[in-house]
Formats: structure tokens, C-alpha cells, sequence
């Protein structure tokens, strides 16, 4: 059976665009709505299940848009804001229609802040810490929580469709890979990766240039690079256009984009 990987937000923390900002990239995409990027985030699809990856703030228009209507389980990579805030939306599914409490995979760092934030989700998410290299197994593939490299306890997500054989790394927030992770997602069929910043980076302990992201992509050899986690705004602001046109150079490299599926 196809396992597919949807990505449901391609943005950083601003999304694009953002209502305060008209810079080439904002302006872009109100124009053209098919460049939108809404908050970073994630679905696995296989066998009648869904898995949801992180829960962006923009979480219910991202499901309303890909017509997904149920959720098997939600794992977060970690605890910021734009990967978390779209939790309260999963209230009244299970609430309405689910009727029993859904399991909420994060950080064992995250657990006091998640009891924190959101006090009324007690009865609604079984929540349960996640361990690096533990493997979840699915109908049709298995899931398995790598390090990354961010200001916070994180992972990105290693998929081998058990079908097909093929493999898929997610690491939408990450400064490069720590060398046991390389070794693991090296070779990958597809690598989805962090490429926050155009021009300098901010935060290089954190996120990687558009640049960086490219060449970490070279150094796991992977057969195809995805882009993602696009700010576009900075530090110099850039469009779509002008990022396809520097990506002629790398045919195994492209720009997510949102809604974009990969069958495994």
C-alpha cells in the first residue's frame, strides 16, 4: 500500500505573508495564492490512517485544505510556538467525533509546558514523551525520531515505507545534523529539510541558509533535496522566482511548496 507524505505548511514562524510585511515575497504570494506558506507541518497517509506531524497555528485551514477529516496520532519535533500552536484545534475533533482521547508524542523536556499551555487538552491528548531512535511502526511503515540540531530538544522524522523500500527524512528545524544522524538519513530517496534563511543567517545554531541546506543535502548524498521552512523575508527578502532560477544549477534540489505530496 502507498504510503504519502503530504506537507501541509512550508513557512517559518511569520508565514508568507505576513500581514505586517511587503517585502518582494509578500507581494508575491497575494498575488498568487499558490505561494502562500502557511507554519511548518506535516501528515503521514497510509492504510486509512492519518499521522500528523507538528501542529502549526495554521493547522485547521491545513487540514480543511488537504479535506483530512480524521487523525490516528500527533507527534511534535519540538516545542516552539509555530510547530505547537494549532494543538487547541484538535479539541473538538476528538471532542465531536473521535470521543476518545488521541495520542500527543512530544519532548520529554516539553511535558511541563504542554500542562502549562494547555490545562483544558488533560482528557483530550493521551500525551507521551518521545525517545530519539525509538522506531514506531505503522500499517505500512516505519517512523523513527532522529536529533537535530536547534535552540531547543528536537527531532526531524525518518520513514522507510515497508512496501517500496523508500526512504524519507523530514527535518524542517535544524542547523546542519549531528554526525549520527547524517549517518542515518544518509542516502535518503527524499531529504526535506530547514532552509530558513536567504542572505545571512540570524540564527546559525538553529536554521540553515538556502545555501547551507543545499550543501547538507550534498553531504547525506541524498537522491532528492526538498526545501523548507522557507522565511523568505530574511535576511534579504527574496521571491520564488529568483530562488527557481539559482535552483537550474542543482536538478536534484526543489522548493517545497504547500500541499506538496510524496508517494513513498
Amino acid at each position: 500500500m502507498t504510503v504519502t507524505f503530504t506537507i501541509l505548511g512550508t513557512g517559518a514562524g511569520p508565514g508568507v505573508p505576513s500581514y505586517f510585511c511587503d517585502c518582494p515575497a509578500c507581494l508575491e504570494a497575494r498575488a498568487n495564492s499558490a505561494l502562500v506558506r502557511t507554519r511548518s507541518g506535516a501528515v503521514i497517509r497510509t492504510g486509512g490512517e492519518n499521522i500528523l506531524i507538528d501542529a502549526s497555528p495554521d493547522l485547521r485551514t491545513q487540514l480543511v485544505r488537504e479535506n483530512i477529516s480524521s487523525l490516528a496520532c500527533v507527534f511534535l519535533t519540538h516545542w516552539h510556538y509555530d510547530h505547537f500552536g494549532g494543538l487547541g484545534d484538535l479539541e473538538f475533533f476528538v471532542r465531536l467525533k473521535r470521543m476518545e482521547p488521541l495520542k500527543l508524542f512530544l519532548p520529554s523536556e516539553a511535558l511541563v509546558e504542554f500542562e502549562a499551555a494547555y490545562p483544558f487538552l488533560s482528557d483530550v491528548l493521551e500525551v507521551t514523551a518521545w525517545q530519539f531512535g525509538q522506531e514506531y511502526r505503522f500499517n505500512d511503515f516505519l517512523l523513527t525520531l532522529y536529533p537535530a540540531r536547534h535552540s531547543v530538544p528536537t527531532a526531524g522524522l525518518f520513514l522507510k515505507a515497508e512496501q517500496s523500500g523508500k526512504t524519507l527524512a523530514y527535518f524542517p528545524d535544524t542547523a546542519g545534523l549531528p554526525e549520527i544522524t547524517q549517518e542515518k538519513v544518509r542516502q535518503a530517496d527524499y531529504f526535506i529539510c530547514d532552509a530558513t534563511f536567504h542572505g545571512a543567517n540570524w540564527y546559525p545554531h538553529s536554521h540553515m541558509t538556502f545555501e547551507e541546506a543545499i550543501r547538507l543535502g550534498e553531504e547525506v548524498q541524498a537522491r532528492k533535496t526538498i526545501l523548507t521552512h522557507l522565511a523568505m523575508h530574511y535576511s534579504t527578502p527574496v521571491t520564488v522566482r529568483e530562488l527557481q532560477e539559482k535552483l537550474l544549477d542543482y536538478p536534484q534540489v526543489s522548493l517545497a511548496y504547500d500541499g506538496m505530496t510524496i508517494n513513498l
